[in-house]
């Protein structure tokens, strides 16, 4: 038994061999611009839709809920991103603190959750840049309209391959693979122009604010249900999708190896862009369900759009739709450097084929991996639904937080006297309720979603038993 939760030492984890290590070269601004390019992007402008249309007005009740227990990770993520500055985020913690097999069973529930995120944003960038060329063939006659089997996966009526998600995925893999440093620099300058996007949007909503769109504020009541039309609704189903919106301060965690210093700066970046996300996703939802019916936005692909061209501003729609297109790729940015650096930190451990773990001595990236985390997510992002791949995602991302959650506990009670750089306050307040929270969130999640995920470390468990085990680099030292 116990060479099946065989831990990783803490005081070992920065020790790498030659060529596969990653080059310290970002500092706390770009990992708070990679945190907020993360976090706002898909979840408020296109999942808040998915939202509304589940929990009504109360909506805005299901973000305070999301956000509360993404806050209670995030503190436990700075913690332990300061006292283990090494990539690989959950999976890496989990390796120290409650044993391989537990941290093989994190890092492919990461996988699964990165991989989905990008299709997911993929797919919800795909919305926007196909209504930009409608509305600039209505607007000018331009023919630059895609045919509707090239721009919607096969769920969609007249859909086969999503070629705008499949497109994107790859732009942002270059990136990626011409350095991290700029491609953190031109994640910068992008957030800026997201964050413009939106304070125009609440700018002028909020002056539209109709408190009549806010009745009945709780139609389908708080906890998930199965409503009329069998579709699940309620406060918390409409939360355990729009967690969705939340997360990505865990991408940070995956730069620890990255960062220059990583003690003072991740804890920086992690707190400082959720705190600043849930404040401008609370004004952002606020003056969403205020300024318009529910019902008229609820199934839109690109709502905040919508919201601006039914309230008579069609600049402002256009100017939220293009910013859209521009800016929505920070958040592929981010989740894709996260997965490909969960794929690399694997493989570099033995658990995945060694070969994947090599870094380019030139850009100081691991090319290869990068490589094949864009085939893998464009096959998804081509035919997948953005609801479908969003929940799951979900259930990958809230098995990590809960993790982590009791990683932090876990090493308070065997490690009390190990140097913190930053420790979360009420700690046994926090982590429980990050671990409770996200437990009670993926309980929330559609049942169908609860099963895919099951079969999903099923299949995982079997890798790991039949490759992952045998092959791992802490194994071998052992024998």
């Amino acid at each position: 038994m116990q060479s099946w939760l065989r831990r990783k030492s803490i005081d070992q984890l920065t020790q790498h061999e030659e060529g596969r290590r990653l080059i310290p070269s970002l500092s706390w601004p770009h990992l708070v611009a990679l945190g907020i390019g993360a976090i706002v992007g898909t979840g408020i402008y296109t999942l808040i839709g998915v939202g509304a249309d589940k929990a009504g007005p109360a909506v805005l009740i299901s973000f305070i809920v999301a956000g509360i227990v993404c806050a209670c990770a995030a503190l436990a993520y700075a913690e332990l991103s300061t006292m283990m500055p090494a990539a690989g985020s959950a999976y890496t913690y989990s390796y120290s603190a409650l044993g391989e097999t537990i941290a093989w069973v994190v890092g492919w529930s990461l996988i699964l959750e990165y991989s989905l995120v990008v299709s997911t944003v993929a797919v919800g960038w795909s919305g926007y840049f196909v209504g930009f060329l409608e509305w600039l063939h209505t607007s000018f006659g331009w023919n630059v309209v895609l045919p509707q089997s090239l721009a919607a996966g096969p769920h969609v009526e007249g859909g086969f391959l999503n070629v705008p998600a499949i497109v994107i995925t790859f732009l942002v893999a270059g990136m990626l693979i011409a350095g991290t440093r700029e491609s953190a620099t031109v994640n910068a300058v992008l957030v800026v122009f997201k964050l413009i996007a939106l304070a125009v949007f609440v700018a002028v909503a909020l002056p539209a604010f109709d408190p009549a769109n806010l009745q009945p504020f709780m139609p389908y009541g708080f906890p998930k249900s199965v409503s009329a039309d069998g579709v699940e609704r309620g406060v918390m189903a409409a939360a355990a999708i729009i967690f969705f919106a939340f997360y990505g301060f865990d991408a940070i965690s995956t730069a620890a190896e990255e960062t220059k210093n990583p003690k003072r700066d991740l804890s920086i970046g992690i707190v400082g862009s959720m705190v600043g996300c849930t404040i401008i996703y609370l004004l952002v939802a606020l003056a969403a369900v205020g300024a318009m019916s529910y019902t008229v936005f609820g199934k839109s692909a690109e709502p905040l759009a919508l919201i601006m061209r039914e309230l008579g501003h069609g600049t402002a729609a256009l100017v939220i739709g293009i910013v859209a297109i521009i800016a929505l790729p920070t958040v592929l940015l981010a989740f894709f450097y996260g997965q490909s650096r969960i794929f690399f930190v694997m493989s570099r451990d033995g658990l995945l084929p060694r070969g994947l773990s090599l870094v380019n001595k030139r850009t100081g990236t691991p090319v290869t991996i990068t490589l094949f985390t864009a085939v893998l997510v464009a096959a998804l992002a081509g035919v997948a639904r953005l609801d479908e791949i969003a929940a799951l995602a979900n259930a990958g991302t809230l098995a990590a937080f809960t993790a982590v959650g009791l990683c932090l506990l876990v090493l308070r009670r065997r490690e009390p006297g190990r140097a913190r750089t930053f420790r979360t306050p009420l700690a046994w307040v926090v982590g429980p309720i990050a671990i409770l929270g996200c437990i009670y969130l993926f309980f929330s999640l559609p049942t169908r979603t609860q099963v895919w995920f099951a079969l999903w470390n099923v299949f995982g468990l079997v890798v790991y038993v039949l490759y992952s085990r045998r092959n791992a680099v802490l194994g071998k030292r052992a024998d």
